[in-house]
């Protein structure tokens, strides 16, 4: 019975179970000056954008460039057929020089008329006073008077005929010098410098008084990178904006790089998105941006002192916030920690860094590993770093 009770006892005696330690791995908190920066993507936009259209309607009579050649301004572009204002010319000239005739023949129509009258008159007044003498009739002073007021008449129509004709003369000039300036629209130069577009109107097509374009110029040295950012980064900007021009970083899909300022802010904030236009000048003399690309765009603001670091791997959200998992060098636990995290940012070449502004210290080893298994004061193993992932 002794036997049998011991054996018993052997079989139902509970076993003992111990846990092994969570594996995880840990970086360090570290101390540096970080960089205050934004990010955007942005879209190219030309400076200046111009339609080039015809000012009178003609046909193209010769093209003085090429699709996608840089051009200057006061460059030919296109010449039209001077042809049809060539003609106006010699007609309207022919005109000027027919007033010019009719005024001079009216001007001496005015000397002889009016040497006619001046001698009527000097009869007329001497048959009224012969007249009034008793020598010379009613009758013959009346028709005396008569001869005078019509000679007088033809000088007055003498002078109206001159007027006439210096206002046909004034009128012709005008006319000709407004068709000498549409005759100068017939060589379309270049508004502006910049990259010719595609040719819509070639050789022998007509072109029409503002109508079709035949050639769209961009300016494409400089440019403008146009980009949103949150409305809650306007006071930073307009800070560091206001003592020197803001350093503006784009960047193409191709790793192109190009470096400019800050030139506008808008005046408003777009209430769908939370967001503010900005607009920054890119000299662009390498023709890294092209018109219509969006690029990547980063500003530094300024540079903080002395941030705490770790990487945003190791952050955790519980219902307090952020938090971390502080390893115990002593006795190999964990712990839960509170952090405020200020912001995040890359570095070039790193991984996501978190800035922590309060709860931590540096030196400190943080979990960035296996964070999901752990509990308060749980015993851990740390594992080597992971090279292959770069932690």
């Amino acid at each position: 019975m002794a036997l049998l009770a011991t054996s018993c006892a052997r079989e139902t005696a509970p076993a003992t179970v111990v846990q092994a330690p969570e594996a995880i791995r840990t970086i360090t908190a570290t101390s540096a000056d970080v960089p205050l920066e934004f990010a955007a993507i942005g879209n190219v936009e030309a400076v200046s954008s111009v339609d080039v259209k015809a000012r009178v309607t003609a046909p193209v009579l010769r093209v003085h460039f090429s699709e996608g050649q840089d051009v200057r301004q006061g460059d030919y572009l296109f010449e039209l057929d001077p042809e049809t204002f060539n003609r106006q010319i010699a007609e309207v000239e022919a005109n000027i020089a027919k007033d010019s005739a009719n005024e001079k023949q009216a001007e001496a129509n005015i000397l002889r008329d009016d040497a006619t009258w001046r001698n009527l008159d000097s009869i007329a007044k001497r048959s009224a006073r012969l007249n009034s003498e008793g020598i010379l009739s009613a009758e013959q002073t009346a028709q005396a008077q008569s001869n005078a007021d019509a000679a007088k008449a033809s000088v007055d129509a003498d002078r109206a005929a001159r007027d006439s004709a210096q206002a046909a003369a004034k009128a012709d000039r005008a006319r000709l010098e407004q068709i000498r300036l549409q005759l100068d629209y017939t060589k379309i130069r270049a508004p502006i410098s910049g990259r010719a577009g595609a040719i819509a109107a070639k050789q022998g097509n007509l072109a029409k008084e503002n109508d079709n374009t035949l050639v769209t110029i961009l300016q494409t040295s400089p440019v403008y990178v146009s980009f949103p950012v949150p409305e809650n980064l306007l006071p930073d900007i307009r800070k560091y904006n206001a003592s020197h021009p803001l350093e503006i970083a784009a960047t193409t899909s191709d790793g192109k790089a190009a470096t400019g300022s800050l030139q506008f802010i808008d005046n408003t904030v777009d209430t769908t998105t939370g967001t503010i236009r900005l607009k920054g000048s890119f000299g662009n003399a390498d023709r890294a941006l092209w018109p219509g690309q969006f690029v990547s765009v980063s500003a530094r603001l300024s540079v903080e002192k002395d941030r705490i670091l770790i990487a945003s791997q190791a952050l955790q959200t519980g219902p307090n916030g952020k938090y971390v998992w502080i390893l115990n060098p002593a006795d190999s636990t964990v712990s839960m920690r509170d952090v405020t995290v200020l912001r995040l940012f890359t570095p070039p070449g790193k991984p996501e860094t978190a800035v922590v502004g309060s709860g931590l210290k540096p030196g400190e080893a943080v979990v960035s590993e296996g964070q999901m298994r752990l509990a308060p004061n749980a015993k851990v193993r740390v594992l080597q770093p992971n090279t292959a992932s770069g932690s």
